[in-house]
Order: C-alpha cells, then sequence, then structure tokens
C-alpha cells in the first residue's frame, strides 16, 4: 500500500514583499487575484479551485508547503496510516487552518530535508468561471496545478522517499557531475522526475541546497501565444528571466523561466507531455532541453 495523491493541489509561500508578489503573479503571470478567507493573503486563482496560489506575510522569503490532494476522507485516513507505518510523523491541520485553505481536512509532515508536505481533500470549488487579466486558459484538471521542483541533500534517498513512501512514480531520470553540487570530482548524482497523474511530473528533486526551500515551480497554459505574450509582460516589467525559450527534452514543454520575488524561479509553458501509466517506460535524457533554454539570464 503507498499513499493515493492525485495532484499538485496548491502552494503557499511565505513573502516579505506581497505587493512584489501581487505585481508578480497578477501583471506578468497573468494569474486571477481573488478574495480569500485571510485579509493580509494574497490569493490566485487559475481555474475553478478556489485557489492555487497564496502568498502569506512573513519575515523571509521561501516556500511555505506545498499541497497534495486525495481523493476523500478514507484517502486520507490510508495516508496517515501508512506514514505511521513508515515512521513519519505527522499533524493534523487545525480548524483555522482548514479554513484558510478552505478543504475538509488536512494533515502535514516534513520529508527528511524539511520540505513541508501538506496532505488534504474536499478544497472548495467557486461556482464562477476564472476570468484571468490576459484571458490565458490553465491546464489543470486530473493534471493538477502543474509541477514543483524540490531541493533535497541525498538525490538516493529522496527517490526512495518519494516513491515507495510517498507513492510518486519515476517517470525520468538526468545524471549531473557530482562536482556541480559540490561533490567529489568523477562523482554524479540523479534528478528525477516523478508522476502521480497524466502530466509527465508534478514533483522533481535536485540533490543541491536552495535557501527559498524550492527550485521552481511549473504552471502550464493551452497555447502557445500566452507563452509569448506571458514572456513580453516579463520583459515589459523587467522581472528578472532566469532562461530563455526552449523545450525540454524530457516532458517536452516549451517554456521559459522567470525568478519569483520569493527567491525561486517559475516556469511558465505549454505543450507538455502527457503519460500513460500502463505504457509508460521510465528513461534517462541526456540533455536538459531539445533546444533553447539558456540559463543564467539575469
Amino acid at each position: 500500500m503507498s499513499i493515493d495523491i492525485r495532484s499538485m493541489g496548491y502552494v503557499r509561500v511565505s513573502s516579505t514583499d506581497t505587493e512584489a508578489w501581487r505585481t508578480f503573479a497578477g501583471t506578468v503571470l497573468g494569474l486571477a487575484e481573488t478574495r480569500g478567507p485571510v485579509a493580509d493573503q494574497l490569493c490566485f486563482r487559475i481555474d475553478q479551485v478556489w485557489a492555487r496560489l497564496v502568498v502569506v506575510p512573513a519575515d523571509r522569503d521561501e516556500l511555505a508547503c506545498v499541497g497534495w490532494e486525495l481523493a476523500d476522507h478514507q484517502a486520507l485516513q490510508d495516508a496517515r496510516e501508512h506514514l505511521t507505518k513508515a515512521g513519519v510523523e505527522f499533524e493534523e491541520g487545525t480548524r483555522v487552518e482548514l479554513d484558510e485553505r478552505r478543504v475538509q481536512e488536512l494533515i502535514r509532515f516534513r520529508d527528511p530535508w524539511d520540505n513541508v508536505f501538506e496532505l488534504f481533500h474536499g478544497i472548495a470549488y467557486e461556482r464562477r468561471p476564472v476570468v484571468t487579466p490576459y484571458a490565458a486558459r490553465f491546464v489543470t484538471a486530473d493534471q493538477g496545478m502543474g509541477h514543483i521542483v524540490l531541493p533535497v541533500l541525498d538525490d538516493v534517498e529522496a527517490l526512495r522517499f518519494y516513491t515507495e513512501v510517498l507513492g510518486f512514480r519515476l517517470r525520468d531520470s538526468m545524471s549531473m557531475p557530482g562536482e556541480f553540487v559540490g561533490k567529489e570530482p568523477g562523482s554524479k548524482v540523479w534528478l528525477r522526475f516523478l508522476g502521480i497523474n497524466p502530466r509527465h511530473h508534478s514533483l522533481a528533486f535536485l540533490p543541491m541546497p536552495n535557501e527559498s526551500k524550492c527550485v521552481h515551480i511549473m504552471l502550464e497554459v493551452d497555447e502557445l501565444d500566452d507563452v509569448g505574450r506571458a514572456l513580453e509582460r516579463v520583459r515589459k516589467h523587467k522581472a528578472p528571466l532566469s532562461a530563455t525559450l526552449g523545450r525540454h527534452m524530457n516532458d517536452e514543454m516549451v517554456s521559459f523561466y522567470v525568478k519569483s520575488p520569493g527567491g525561486f524561479d517559475v516556469e511558465f509553458g505549454t505543450d507538455g507531455l502527457t503519460v500513460d501509466d500502463a505504457r509508460w517506460v521510465a528513461r534517462e535524457s541526456t540533455a536538459v532541453s531539445y533546444w533553447g533554454h539558456e540559463f543564467g539570464q539575469s
């Protein structure tokens, strides 16, 4: 038995400058700002879920947590039992936290590298259709919010924890020289890309410390033109471009990367690969991208 996570549900970010996030998320990326239960928190919609991104005032800039959606109460109860057997300590969401996230139940735990995970079910959907500022439509539904790449310190243990304990499935791997992440010359480390639904990957990890507790978050739109328009807004508003437009080798996403006010990147793309688990075979990609994605632009 493993945890039956269905999708990446939401991201909560701690911020010292929420107004910078209002400009970045709303004006640059084109997410729809909405009113949330807490007055000083910024909330953004991209689909029928009441909010996918929540920015919380804090004394530091970092990823606060990522929420993963389960089907129902029984699935969450099964997750409690599975985590207990695996020796993973967790805590129940308080009434205040449930109200803030507008979910029926949640539990919270940390992975071995202090990344905060929340498992939840019963998130609120809005009756009103979302109207984003530039009319872009985001790819969500059974693929969830998008994907996230987290920092870890041990790529071998991370693969075991995320697959055996949390139930993610290996979709793709890419090797890197160990010296790139501070290990001895001639060694090798692995980037692993893990899936839970038709999206090629919902979680990936990089074996390198990161102060913002996040490498990047990916959001996908359904039209290439909306990626191009977003890239124009990045330049217009002088947001720091982290990587030029390109197409990834593993998930075939056409995207660019921009630095967020939280210190981590946001990948904004389209045309991502979807996967049929019954037919998929995990493989090793030998390059980051087929073309483009020149990093280190800012």
